[in-house]
């Protein structure tokens, strides 16, 4: 079933996690097995800042996992440094999950790639004001295991998952990154029928996919989409074209947050608007438990694209 969710503010940076957090936990009856966080705040000084994972929340804990963590942790900062990053500030959040801040010019596909060779290393992200937080659990619970209270920003989108055809763990859970663009990731609600096609085609362009789920292909196409010259709004519009089944799907950039249903518009999505915000979300729920007034929502039309920009 799953439930997405996405907000974007117009007058600047508000508690973008706390905010995020109480509209997915209102949703947690969608999906209780994971929750993710596509989180936006102020460009980091030009600092580029990886989100990444050595292990998941429920991997074996047999007697070597926290010497293993410990060598693939050395060996991460390491390969950034070969790679011609400078390293200014390293998070260690849970035992196994981790937030770097570098300076950083050359290319992100071979950075990624780099990082990810060692075993059991995912990039979750990579941007100047993207970070994808994501783990098992409902929202409070990722919340507070992250302290995604105190993170400021101006527009994030969430998703919480109910696993039926994956496995319940980190590289299946929702937002996905458009590897390897930075500050481009989408929460999806639906199923692509031309999955294994488009994923044949991104992969023959050079691209790689951590999990089975049709939502980051999506991901990947928006981003290449916009990096041979096209808009949000105009890749967007392309995918209705291109992308074939049954959808609706969130998708943010550094400065713009959009979405998309199909021409069937069989899952369901409500939206709050006004000069100040726009509010999203698969139910009212979630949209008045971050508004404290009077609001009236409608639901977009199918095959409808609308994107707004902070």
């Amino acid at each position: 079933m799953c439930g997405i969710a996405g907000i974007i503010y117009r007058d600047g940076s508000h508690d973008i996690g706390r905010d995020m957090t109480r509209m997915l936990q209102s949703m947690k009856h969608r999906g209780p097995d994971s929750t993710g966080y596509a989180l936006y705040g102020p460009p980091n000084d030009g600092l580029a800042i990886m989100r990444y994972t050595l292990a998941d929340s429920n991997t074996p804990r047999d007697f070597e996992f926290d010497e293993r963590l410990e060598r693939h942790q050395g060996r991460v900062l390491q390969r950034l440094k070969a790679a011609g990053a400078d390293i200014r500030e390293h998070e260690q959040e849970t035992d196994y999950a981790h937030r770097v801040t570098f300076s950083y010019d050359g290319d992100l596909k071979d950075l990624t790639d780099r990082i990810e060779d060692i075993p059991d290393a995912e990039v979750l992200s990579i941007g100047r004001s993207l970070e994808i937080i994501k783990d098992l659990g409902d929202a409070d619970t990722v919340c507070a295991q992250y302290d995604l209270d105190e993170f400021g920003g101006t527009h994030a989108i969430g998703h919480v998952r109910m696993a039926t055809e994956s496995d319940v763990d980190i590289s299946g859970a929702h937002p996905y990154w458009a590897y390897p663009f930075k500050d481009v990731a989408v929460v999806h609600n639906g199923q692509l029928t031309n999955y294994f096609q488009w994923k044949r085609r991104l992969e023959r362009s050079g691209h790689r996919f951590q999990s089975e789920c049709d939502s980051e292909i999506i991901a990947v196409y928006l981003a290449e989409k916009m990096a041979e010259g096209a808009d949000l709004e105009a890749a967007m519009r392309d995918s209705l074209e291109e992308l074939d089944g049954v959808f609706t799907y969130i998708a943010v950039t550094d400065d713009a947050l959009g979405v998309a249903k199909d021409e069937m518009a069989a899952k369901p999505l409500v939206l709050y608007e006004s000069d100040d915000v726009v509010a999203l979300a698969s139910e009212e729920i979630a949209i008045r438990a971050v508004l404290d007034r009077e609001i009236d929502t409608y639901d977009p039309y199918e095959g409808e694209v609308m994107v707004w920009r902070r």
